[in-house]
């Protein structure tokens, strides 16, 4: 009976552990770098477009996830995993002591090379280590701890940078990737279960990665024209992603098998992977917009209002892991998303020049819970559907599309606040109002996509002799 009893936590191992902390140096890597950028831009960009440092680590991440994800399952975890850190560390190296903009452009492309390795590696060795509920909520913990570090990023970044200069956002990944090295070396398994033998899809690979990445430089052009470049652009981004999509269909050993998607709970999972970006980069980003411009608050405290809404993410994320031992997924993540609903309904109605902060505490924090309670089941749904050997291509797929999402969700809402915004607070307030009034239906629409992809009746609750057994 007591193998039975219901868990609060996922055991404790040297792989959670160890996929926690490498995930977490990534997340931080992500947005750390961007408080550093005067430094930077007064040291070595010579008169060149400091927002690439940005950039380049962003667009090399979101175009090799998929094909990192596909080789995973292909070469095994151990060996990929190690070759990411190591990776990452040693671009870490080359970042910090870059010379010129260019130099550091190249290091961030190799370093979000390696960040896409140990990123995609995650859910594939939880997978791999734990099953059933125990798996469930070790990805509700992994995902709890990426928000995590992703809230403290900015505060890390600001004493790293106020007390060493910029190079200290690089050089602190070097001790800390050296010691997930180390610990990779001791904990993970050397009979990680290696993929196929079949040659690995190195067109397809290609094709996604020229398509994947011009895409993502497309959706992160700063510029608001379109020009001749963007054209072109475009044109590398769909034929390459046109021929990828041809060839996946002709090889035996496909980067993505496009017939996961015709699976209908893949595809609701993969659909909400994709709105979550949309909302929660794509919102925050006009959210932060509304408390500078309009609230006239200082950064200080336009951070720290956004700080509700990953807290109660962070927490929540566990209990959508905890959830899923008594109700279906579907019905987990249809209420995650009707929470995040609420709150972002909430604070369309309530934003205004004059409302005071803390009014929107509350619509912040349901906004946040909302999210948490949706992001661990929707990852679970995804891995328990496929295939234990198909479970890198899924961390690729889920991986892309959060990358696809968030430059999607930006530049969609973008166009939502130019088209209803202006300059003043009364302008500002009204293009933030219908960006989370958007938002607020994309919600609806996710709620309604989930209940029918991923119904109770496509993907059941676990009986509890099977969380037993497993």
């Amino acid at each position: 009976m007591a193998a039975e009893k219901s868990r609060r936590l996922p055991p404790l191992s040297g792989v959670l552990v160890l996929v926690m902390a490498s995930t977490g140096l990534v997340v931080v890597d992500i947005t750390i770098v961007a408080l550093g950028l005067p430094l930077i831009s007064a040291d070595v960009a010579d008169g060149g477009s400091v927002e690439s440092v940005v950039v380049t680590y962003t667009v090399a991440m979101g175009a090799l996830t998929q094909v990192v994800g596909s080789l995973s399952d292909r070469w095994g975890r151990r060996p990929l995993f190690l070759t990411g850190i190591a990776v990452f560390t040693l671009a870490s190296l080359a970042a910090m002591l870059a010379p010129s903009l260019g130099f550091l452009n190249l290091a961030r492309v190799v370093q979000g090379a390696g960040a896409a390795v140990i990123m995609v590696n995650g859910i594939p060795l939880l997978s791999d280590r734990y099953s059933g509920e125990e798996r469930n909520l070790a990805i509700g913990a992994w995902g709890s701890f990426a928000t995590a570090a992703g809230l403290l990023a900015p505060t890390l970044g600001g004493l790293l940078i106020e007390a060493f200069g910029w190079q200290a956002v690089f050089g602190i990944n070097i001790p800390l990737g050296i010691a997930a090295y180390i610990v990779a070396a001791r904990v993970l398994p050397r009979t990680a279960q290696p993929g196929p033998a079949a040659r690995p899809d190195w067109l397809g690979s290609v094709l996604l990665m020229v398509g994947l990445g011009a895409a993502t430089t497309l959706m992160l052009r700063p510029e608001a024209t379109w020009g001749i470049q963007d054209t072109a652009l475009l044109i590398v981004a769909l034929t390459s992603l046109a021929g990828f999509s041809v060839l996946q269909f002709r090889v035996p050993q496909p980067t993505l098998e496009l017939r996961l998607f015709t699976q209908t709970a893949f595809s609701g999972a993969m659909l909400a992977v994709f709105l979550s970006r949309v909302l929660s980069i794509g919102g925050s980003v006009y959210l932060v917009l509304y408390f500078a411009d309009a609230l006239l608050l200082g950064p200080t405290l336009a951070g720290l209002l956004m700080t509700p809404i990953f807290l109660a993410q962070m927490i929540t994320g566990m209990v959508g892991s905890k959830l899923l031992s008594h109700w279906a997924p579907g019905l987990v993540i249809g209420l995650g998303y009707t929470l995040k609903g609420a709150g972002l309904l909430a604070l369309a109605l309530l934003v205004a020049p004059d409302t005071p902060w803390w009014v929107l505490l509350v619509p912040l924090l349901a906004w946040g819970a909302g999210g948490g309670i949706a992001g661990a089941p929707v990852m679970a749904v995804a891995v328990n559907v496929t295939a234990p050997e198909r479970v890198g291509m899924v961390a690729g797929s889920v991986s892309t599309l959060a990358s696809v999402g968030a430059g999607i969700g930006t530049a969609a809402l973008g166009a939502v606040y130019t088209l209803y915004g202006g300059a003043d607070r009364e302008a500002v307030t009204g293009g933030v109002q219908a960006v989370l009034t958007v938002s607020a239906l994309l919600s609806g629409l996710a709620v309604a996509t989930t209940l029918i992809l991923i119904s109770p009746r496509r993907v059941p609750r676990p009986a509890r002799h099977e969380e037993a057994a497993a």
